[in-house]
């Protein structure tokens, strides 16, 4: 029986880079505190609770003063700054430096087309989304299915971003969606549908890969946190290639009886998933099987 960890899964480059500083800090002060929660993986964050690292919301944030605070990779809205200014906070600043980019560029198209919608595909309530509402003073259009569509004016122009997290084949869906109906609309081949591929490639190229590393495999174990979205987007696509794919969080969700007949064992995760804890599967597997 072969057992193999993928290589692709775990952590991004803006959560790697972000625990990095956190670690850094702890390191020489012992205590930190993060404006929500670093990742969206319990475990990982309980690891880094020990060290050191206080997880604050930001009403707690509101009413601390002369202290230092890590801004997580997702990014914040311009109103964090103004507050860490005011009351004399320290800012280590882990926000992904594709988010960044998007803020900045999301803040350039409204500047320069007030009178453009922006629509941004993504969920509402995640932190990436709430920091890009607010570079535009929440003035931009959230949509998360195709459903939610009908909120847009498809006679004006449209300027449509992505959090980075998102699948690229339904921001895809959802743009071409929207041309059409902006052709029904206005009558014209080309209308002003202004299309900002904003989706993380380094996320969404996960995609195609972790569907092969299922489909080579006659189980496989896939390792998330249930609040992380990207595990929960990632894992429907590793079981709809292969029947046999499980979600667990813990080792001791492991059930033996996944793993009779098989010959082959694949174990992946999401984006926010840590190494140690793959491996630590890996070691559990090991010894069910003996």
């Amino acid at each position: 029986m072969k057992i193999s960890i993928d290589e692709q899964s775990g952590f991004c480059f803006g959560v790697s880079n972000a625990i990095r500083l956190a670690e850094e800090e702890l390191s020489k002060t012992g205590k930190l505190f993060c404006l929500g929660n670093i990742v969206h993986n319990r475990a990982e964050v309980e690891r880094l609770k020990n060290l050191g690292l206080i997880v604050i919301d930001h009403q707690t944030f509101r009413n601390l003063k002369d202290s230092t605070v890590l801004i997580r990779a997702h990014g914040e809205p311009p109103e964090t700054y103004k507050i860490a200014a005011e009351n004399n906070i320290r800012l280590i600043d882990a926000s992904c430096k594709v988010v960044l980019k998007i803020q900045q560029r999301l803040l350039k198209t409204f500047l320069e087309n007030p009178q453009n919608q922006i629509v941004i595909y993504g969920k509402p309530n995640h932190p990436e989304v709430i920091g890009l509402q607010g570079q535009v003073g929440g003035k931009a259009l959230v949509v998360q299915s195709v459903n939610e569509l009908e909120a847009i004016n498809f006679s004006l122009p449209v300027h449509i971003f992505s959090q980075t997290t998102m699948p690229l084949e339904g921001f895809r869906q959802i743009t071409e969606i929207i041309r059409k109906k902006m052709i029904e609309s206005i009558g014209a081949e080309n209308p002003p549908l202004y299309v900002h591929d904003t989706v993380c490639r380094q996320v969404s190229n996960r995609t195609e890969h972790l569907r092969k590393f299922a489909n080579s495999n006659d189980v496989v174990i896939f390792v998330s946190s249930p609040e992380s979205s990207n595990g929960k987007l990632l894992f429907e696509e590793v079981k709809k290639v292969n029947s046999r794919s499980y979600f667990i969080s813990q080792i001791n969700e492991i059930i033996p009886e996944w793993f009779e007949n098989a010959v082959t064992i694949g174990i992946c995760g999401a984006t926010s998933t840590p190494q140690w804890i793959m491996q630590r599967v890996e070691e559990e597997i090991k010894r069910i099987l003996g």
